[in-house]
């Protein structure tokens, strides 16, 4: 396999797939709707990926041996696409561990169930029809497979490192960086995956993986988020308390355990064996949060729209300093 076309290419996980490609030496062509600047060296075929003579267009252009689709957000998206480029070596859908309908640990992708997907959620787009909707993306893979398509999927959990729009890791950041004292709510195992290796995973796949088939894709181990902000607070070489909370604490800053990003009030837990035996191998938190912490740097993220404002954290603090 020599080319690839990825579906939505320049601003998280796809800028990092348009790197890993590259970096093994495959022709790179970004398809998406111009908003945002494609990297030198990068071929562009401008298209909206929700209109399939765009997407036939861009297949007829680029004649594409891979195809990574980051932006499939509704399950017509994965059967379009999935018809479109029927013919292509793989197709690789970026899913998400959300996907999976029962809370259990770990989540396997043979074992765990999915969410199921009405009609009504499969056409929303709203965060609650989130899992739903890419649960419906799987199975729409899983049918394409039974086509003969060569269709495959992965299932990351949440995604940090450079370039992240969401700005949930960068709340982290930016508070270790600005204050030496922080409330933590306290909070379950949550499993994260660098954005990196959510790109290594898409190659690995499309080149090994067995269509029909979902791959989990996650951190090799599973700091706790006090575990994280210690790993950040080392890495900018800050002293900071961290200070855990409960509901009744947070509660004197009008505040709950799931204002803060990252929290989870279960265990999330992916089993990415069936990956690994791909050859595929996550990168340590000694490579990952140096990458990510620097990038925050000069970028102009703080996250800081996606938890507490400082004063109802201080609100907080003076309640436990009074224990």
């Amino acid at each position: 396999m020599d080319s690839v076309l990825v579906i939505g290419g320049t601003r998280f996980i796809g800028r990092h797939a348009v790197t890993e490609f590259r970096d093994h030496d495959y022709d790179v062509t970004v398809f998406n709707r111009g908003n945002h600047d494609v990297p030198d060296g990068v071929r562009h075929v401008e298209g909206d990926r929700t209109n399939d003579s765009a997407l036939e267009r861009a297949r007829e252009e680029t004649e594409p041996d891979v195809v990574v689709d980051c932006v499939a957000y509704q399950p017509k998206d994965v059967r379009a696409a999935t018809e479109i480029f029927r013919d292509c070596e793989a197709y690789v859908y970026v899913s998400s561990g959300s996907a999976y309908g029962e809370e259990v640990i770990p989540k396997r992708e043979d074992e765990t169930p999915l969410h199921d997907c009405t009609p009504e959620q499969a056409r929303d787009d709203s965060p609650e029809s989130y899992g739903p909707r890419k649960a419906e993306g799987d199975r729409a893979v899983f049918e394409a497979a039974e086509r003969g398509v060569r269709a495959t999927s992965i299932r990351p959990p949440v995604v940090y490192g450079p370039y992240d729009y969401t700005e949930r890791f960068d709340y982290w950041i930016d508070r270790v960086l600005n204050h030496d004292r922080l409330v933590v709510p306290y909070t379950h195992l949550r499993h994260l995956v660098y954005a990196g290796d959510v790109a290594s995973a898409l190659r690995v796949v499309a080149e090994a993986g067995e269509a029909g088939e979902a791959y989990n894709v996650a951190d090799h181990t599973l700091p706790v988020l006090t575990e994280w902000v210690d790993l950040l607070a080392e890495e900018v070489g800050e002293d900071v308390e961290v200070v855990e909370a409960g509901e009744r604490e947070l509660a004197a800053g009008d505040l709950s355990p799931a204002d803060f990003p990252l929290y989870r009030d279960y265990p999330h837990v992916l089993d990415t064996s069936k990956l690994e035996a791909l050859g595929w191998e996550a990168t340590p938190h000694e490579e990952t949060v140096p990458a990510t912490v620097e990038e925050h740097r000069e970028s102009d993220r703080t996250g800081r729209e996606n938890g507490p404002a400082r004063e109802a954290e201080e609100r907080v603090l003076d309640v436990l300093s009074t224990f």
